[in-house]
């Protein structure tokens, strides 16, 4: 495959997709990433556009040489492109964060007083860890459930509330019931945040047409490694609560001081995008995450869509033919899902068959407990898994592979056939 190629022929090309890593004996052979999940590479479109930005590099707003110029209009209509791609409604505000983790803990700090959070404990700990004081919901048994158990918790709740749940997991791939979790949180005179950040690189989002209230996601896994993300939603609650960093930009005027006599008084800007984004952003990373989204719209979801299943059947398929390894799931094998696959190997901790397909296989996947400790715990103990002690030290957790644009048959393939050399050797 020639540098920048992808694995079709009317995708975005991928960087990397030409990759040879070493393994055991001294050879070389092309890299298998199926590691997408953690961070997608980079789109071949995403760093010609930010190549195009550096030769007018500068910081944005307020500065009247053309290079400034140049770059805030860039930054401005990365910000409408990302509105766009999502589906957002005209007055709702995109807040560039620097991930995921950060759009959450953006709007936690933005919640009206007295606000409850609901929350389910299948999340990454980046929508379960923000709220101190949320409802924690235990893991529903079916979709239906999950819907259910929602509606008998704000049912519940006295006062302004908000449901967090994934648009798709990042442990199982599996689809939630965005549409009808948001209708009940509504029902309930609520909010609901969809972390969209598995959802995005697999699926069209459309904001308005789902009636979310805010959605947040990650350039990293959207073909854009360089560090941005985004929340974007309803702007009322961003524009009347503290600026989530205090400093320029965020500020519309600063008086008193020394000088005058009194103390410092500053009044904040108006705008909720300008009120979050204190300091100097990260215009690179707000340019490549717009270029991505561009990239995906121009290909067209239907062929990614398609490609993607194919190759997600393939893997699970394969997995399944193999005694031994069991893969983890929350509502069962028929659920639809995006292409994520996490599982366990008989005989081996996770930990041991990341560094084996690795070391001996040229393939890339993940282990451990992905930032979701209680749900993988939940998972685990499902299929009888012991899964006490601390993933960072590789004996407990699970294994998870996970395709993308860059994904070949060959390498689904390659990772079936070292899951069963693997398991024939215990």
């Amino acid at each position: 495959m020639v540098p920048g190629a992808s694995a079709r022929p009317d995708a975005p090309a991928v960087l990397g997709a030409d990759l040879e890593v070493p393994v055991k004996g001294g050879r070389l052979l092309p890299y298998a990433n199926l590691d997408y999940a953690a961070s997608a590479p980079c789109l071949a479109p995403v760093s010609a556009a930010v190549a195009a930005a550096l030769p007018a590099y500068s910081s944005v707003h307020r500065g009247a040489g053309y290079a400034s110029q140049l770059t805030t209009a860039r930054y401005e209509q990365a910000r409408h492109t990302v509105r766009a791609f999502v589906g957002a409604r005209p007055g709702d505000a995109v807040v560039f964060t620097r991930n995921t983790t950060d759009a959450s803990n953006l709007l936690a700090r933005c919640l009206p007083g007295g606000t409850t959070v609901v929350v389910f404990e299948t999340e990454h700990h980046a929508s379960l860890l923000p709220w101190p004081d949320a409802v924690r919901l235990a893991p529903p048994a079916f979709a239906g459930e999950a819907v259910r158990a929602a509606d008998e918790a704000l049912a519940a709740i006295d006062g302004p509330a908000l449901l967090v749940v994934t648009a798709a997991s990042n442990v199982t791939g599996e689809l939630w019931p965005i549409a009808a979790l948001a209708h009940i949180a509504h029902r309930h005179g609520a909010r609901i945040l969809v972390d969209a950040a598995q959802l995005v690189p697999h699926r069209r989002l459309n904001l308005t047409a789902l009636d979310l209230d805010y959605v947040s996601f990650s350039g990293h896994k959207l073909y854009a490694p360089f560090g941005a993300g985004a929340l974007v939603g309803r702007a009322d609650w961003l524009a009347e609560a503290e600026p989530y960093l205090r400093g320029g930009g965020a500020s519309k005027a600063v008086t008193g001081g020394a000088g005058q006599g009194a103390p410092l008084s500053t009044e904040w800007s108006a705008d909720p995008e300008q009120r979050h984004e204190a300091g100097t952003p990260n215009v690179l990373g707000a340019i490549a995450l717009a270029a991505a989204c561009d990239a995906l719209s121009a290909t067209g979801w239907t062929p990614l869509v398609k490609q993607e299943e194919r190759l997600l059947t393939l893997l699970r398929d394969g997995i399944a033919a193999i005694d031994g390894v069991h893969e983890l799931s929350l509502w069962g094998p028929g659920h639809p899902r995006v292409g994520i696959v996490s599982f366990v190997v008989d005989g081996w901790t996770a930990r041991e068959v990341a560094e084996a397909l690795s070391a001996e296989y040229g393939i890339g996947v993940r282990d451990g407990k992905f930032c979701a400790h209680p749900f993988v715990r939940h998972l685990l103990d499902a299929v009888g898994r012991s899964a006490d002690g601390d993933c960072a030290d590789g004996t407990t957790g699970a294994v998870r592979a996970s395709i993308g644009i860059g994904t070949t048959e060959e390498h689904v393939l390659r990772l079936v056939a070292a899951l069963s050399d693997l398991v024939s050797r215990r």
